[in-house]
């Protein structure tokens, strides 16, 4: 694959994160971890170097669009942000930890499948779960949310994830926020496990020899220039339009892109030889 098309295809993923990123409150890694895992293998990379350059690259695109959408959900009011801290101070932990679980333990063969079935798993219990008819006053709890959080980032660190595909359904489900309010605390929460995550790429990949040009450990910064320059401003149109949006039409997209991507990476479109 030529440079030039390399870029116009990660400049192109980037509207689609920043979009996905403001809209649901996720950090858009979902779509950019197939993608990018693609350019790196057709570069000639291995499937665990290429996974892992996908996770760290991609989780340092989620820190800046993350701002950006939690700044434009900020101004709508929809972002908690003391339960938003809380849940990205400690899952930023979390981060560090699984980010560096994946890159000196677990392969190509095992986060893949692993990736599509947390996504899998989190669209099911969205599908099947049933909103409440009533409007809860939420109570701050900081250790339950520390709770949440922790596990949150090691997960997230280990899949690459910023974490809004598994926030925002515990914030909606577990926690009773509305769903405006868990899409925008999401992002809020993203901004410290994304960072914390690329941070843990960076460092395990640095005594890693032949990475890809531009490199920094797990960390391929010409990949996280084109995804992001496109994606930041892209986050705040996501944002606006996820509040003209009413909340059930924002959860059944939300479900129908896990879905998707959940049978992409598990490798359901390969086995039954449908091109999608």
């Amino acid at each position: 694959m030529e440079l030039i098309t390399i870029i116009i295809v990660l400049a192109l993923t980037g509207i689609g994160v920043g979009f996905a990123e403001g809209l649901l409150g996720v950090g858009g890694c979902f779509i950019m971890v197939p993608v990018t895992f693609f350019v790196f293998t057709t570069m000639g990379f291995s499937p665990d170097t290429a996974i892992r350059l996908a996770f760290g690259s991609n989780l340092l695109v989620v820190f800046p669009t993350a701002i950006s959408g939690a700044w434009a959900h900020t101004k709508k009011e929809a972002v908690w942000w003391k339960a938003g801290m809380v849940l990205g101070v400690f899952g930023a932990v979390g981060a560090l930890i699984g980010a560096t679980i994946t890159s000196q333990l677990l392969s190509e063969e095992i986060l893949k499948p692993a990736f599509g079935l947390v996504i899998g798993l989190g669209a099911l219990r969205m599908l099947t779960w049933k909103p409440s008819k009533t409007e809860e006053d939420l109570k701050a709890e900081p250790l339950l949310w520390a709770c949440w959080g922790f596990p949150i980032g090691i997960i997230c660190g280990m899949l690459g994830l910023g974490g809004g595909i598994i926030t925002v359904p515990v914030l909606a489900m577990a926690l009773k926020f509305k769903m405006h309010h868990a899409v925008g605390t999401s992002l809020s929460m993203m901004i410290f496990t994304s960072i914390a995550g690329s941070i843990g790429y960076l460092i395990n990949g640095l005594s890693v020899p032949n990475l890809p040009p531009y490199s920094i450990g797990y960390v391929n910064l010409l990949a996280w220039t084109c995804l992001a320059m496109t994606s930041i401003p892209v986050a705040q149109i996501g944002a606006r339009t996820a509040h003209k949006l009413p909340a059930t039409q924002i959860r059944y997209i939300f479900i129908a892109v896990m879905f998707y991507v959940a049978l992409k990476m598990v490798g359901v479109f390969e086995w039954l030889g449908l091109p999608m």
